[in-house]
């Protein structure tokens, strides 16, 4: 703790909080880290669980006199380290910030605290035939944590990721100054657009404590197709079919044979697919499709039925629901499966679309050459990978990521699709992202947190 006066420190933040809601970090063992792998708990000196935005605004005025870091914190459920604490740093966790503090079916937007779950708020917009498109695959997941990384998910190839869907936020600067951006409306051209600056900044330049997110009508009627493909080129060329046709996919998921086989294992799951088809597919395409009537779903099922024969899939299969619910489970939580396999690290990358294939390509050359495994899924429609390594040395994990990540790049991808960068990219992310954007993002860091206190160490190094 740079102030050294430990007791001071607890003793103005019990104040602004409350005794009952401060707790020594050491005590507080499940808020030192969050779901990246690999990485060492922080030690924060102390957590804060504030009820309020002023007492958020309170807490950072107490940070920035005794020159403490703050780090954001809403589920955990992060996978690059964005809410690992630095040491002796003071944790917000928003835990208690948890309402839904309106919901506006006239304006189709709700406004929510940060610590809302989408579990919550899903349930919420459902009882007013709502929906909110953000569905990144864990739904014990934050607003609050899915703003700071600007969260996607299956759904972001006919919704976007988050920062389509949050329309305006309430933010506490690091000085301790409140701030409001955005509104109740999906169209302004009124200044510079802040809210879109804070979504995506991982708690580095504000931290949000409510936000106005679009709502959406939910269509009553599903459909889920699996089509099993001999080559990533035949999924490519699927991809790029079925959007062009006009039918814009609720989900469009690309599956490897290998993360198939650990998620209907791990599931106990048949998904009717016979054992010779299996043994030739080496990736599957897992389509969903929503309307507003069983009459013209079927019809785009159809439609889908035919492009996806016309692309080589070995076979279309129309899933009956409760198959298609439970894959769509598995494939929303193989994170939770490659853990069980012994994975060692979860990469997420983002290429064009039209590249997977040659990335998947040389991912794999890369693998073999490294003498690693690397297993994959994948947001197909948008381009975002999602690849499992499993090479328990870190030396040459380290190397083999690079590998994978230079590749991307090199197809015109970056380091991240929706994980964000965190501590565990950031090397990555200052070798391979523009320089020249780089050191943009650092004076916007300079201007909203001239102290450096906003969750140091992530996406840059700590200030010294």
């Amino acid at each position: 703790m740079m102030s050294g006066m430990p007791h001071q420190l607890a003793a103005e933040l019990s104040g602004a909080v409350g005794g009952e809601h401060v707790l020594p970090g050491a005590d507080a063992v499940d808020y030192l880290r969050d779901e990246a792998l690999g990485v060492a708990p922080g030690e924060p000196a102390f957590v804060v669980w504030p009820a309020r935005t002023a007492e958020v605004a309170a807490v950072l005025r107490i940070a920035a006199r005794h020159r403490v870091a703050v780090t954001a914190r809403g589920s955990g459920t992060g996978m690059s380290g964005g809410a690992i604490p630095s040491d002796g740093a003071v944790v917000v966790a928003f835990g208690r910030m948890n309402s839904i503090v309106e919901m506006d079916a006239d304006n189709q937007v709700a406004v929510v605290q940060p610590g809302v779950t989408l579990a919550e708020l899903e349930s919420a917009a459902a009882a007013r035939g709502l929906v909110y498109q953000v569905f990144p695959g864990e739904m014990s997941a934050s607003v609050g944590g899915t703003i700071a990384t600007n969260a996607g998910g299956m759904r972001a190839v006919r919704y976007g990721v988050t920062r389509q869907h949050v329309l305006g936020v309430e933010a506490v600067l690091a000085s301790g100054e409140v701030i409001r951006t955005g509104g109740k409306f999906v169209k302004c051209s009124t200044g510079y657009d802040l809210t879109q600056l804070i979504i995506g900044s991982e708690g580095t330049l504000a931290l949000v404590t409510e936000a106005i997110v679009r709502l959406y009508p939910r269509l009553p009627c599903q459909a889920t197709v699996l089509a099993p493909f001999g080559s990533l080129e035949q999924v490519t060329a699927a991809v790029s079919a079925i959007i062009a046709s006009g039918l814009r996919p609720l989900a469009l998921e690309y599956v490897d044979f290998f993360s198939m086989a650990v998620i209907t294992e791990r599931e106990d799951l048949d998904l009717g697919v016979p054992a010779a088809i299996r043994e030739r597919a080496l990736a599957y395409l897992v389509v969903m499709l929503e309307d507003r009537t069983d009459d013209r779903l079927d019809g785009e099922v159809a439609a889908l039925a035919e492009l996806l024969g016309a692309a080589g899939a070995e076979e279309v299969y129309v899933l009956p629901d409760g198959a298609a619910r439970r894959l769509i489970e598995a494939r929303e939580k193989a994170f939770w499966a490659a853990k069980t396999a012994g994975v060692n690290d979860i990469v997420d990358a983002v290429v064009p679309r039209a590249a997977m294939a040659a990335f998947l390509g040389e991912v794999a050359a890369v693998a073999r050459r490294r003498g690693a495994l690397v297993a994959g899924t994948g947001h197909a429609g948008d381009g975002n990978v999602h690849l499992a390594v499993f090479e328990a040395d870190p030396v040459a994990r380290t190397a083999l990521m690079r590998d994978i990540f230079a590749a991307a790049a090199a197809r015109g991808g970056a380091v991240s699709g929706e994980h964000g960068i965190g501590i565990t990219k950031k090397e990555y992310f200052r070798e391979l992202a523009d320089p020249g954007s780089i050191e943009l993002m650092r004076r916007v860091k300079q201007v909203f947190d001239p102290l450096g206190i906003l969750n140091p160490g992530v996406l840059f190094d700590a200030p010294r």
